[in-house]
């Protein structure tokens, strides 16, 4: 499993950085898939967590470097999605903020369970996950905002924001809802695969 987990973030990592778009957007893009990478190699060892949330931070990473690659506002199959839906922009973005939801929740999970964080998963520990998220949402917001401040005019394709003035809000809200998604549908079987490496 580890091998082709590794083949596979190798191979989309380097059809990615094959001709992307725009250079500069596809680093600022790419790079939190890998540095995600090198913390879970650092970490395999030491920490290894179940084989669902690799998937799913696999399947996050390729959804990065997916949006690095053409940029998340032209990724082909959202324009015709939209020309079909006569929608005005391309909403790759948002399958991205899902994911930055959907994805860190469970990792959040993962390690307050495993470390022994909260003594009672109630109400308190889902409310701890979602403020997480949303703030994890929010401090990457601040990251675009502060590249656009940066960068200036060459922030555009990073932003994403297509001329919707409520992207920031909306990109937070995704965030939001992929987490809610995410601990509704994978809760019960991650709590399986845990049990299965205690």
């Amino acid at each position: 499993m580890k091998w082709v987990w590794i083949f596979i973030f190798f191979i989309v990592l380097i059809w990615s950085g094959y001709e992307p778009k725009d250079r500069a957007t596809w680093v600022l893009e790419v790079l939190p898939a890998v540095i995600g990478f090198l913390i879970l190699a650092f970490t395999y060892n030491s920490f290894r967590l179940t084989t669902m949330l690799y998937v799913l931070i696999l399947t996050h990473m390729i959804v990065l470097m997916i949006g690095g690659h053409y940029t998340y506002a032209h990724v082909p199959i959202y324009d015709a999605i939209n020309g079909y839906f006569g929608q005005d922009r391309n909403n790759y973005d948002k399958i991205g903020h899902l994911m930055q939801g959907a994805v860190p929740v469970m990792i959040a999970r993962e390690i307050t369970i495993r470390k022994n964080i909260f003594t009672v998963y109630n109400g308190w520990f889902i409310f701890f996950l979602l403020s997480f998220v949303l703030a994890l949402s929010s401090f990457y917001e601040l990251l675009e905002w502060w590249s656009a401040l940066i960068m200036g005019g060459g922030a555009d394709q990073f932003l994403g924001t297509q001329g919707y003035v409520w992207d920031t809000q909306s990109d937070m809200c995704c965030a939001l809802v992929g987490a809610i998604f995410s601990l509704i549908v994978f809760s019960r079987l991650h709590d399986k695969k845990l049990q299965e490496i205690s």
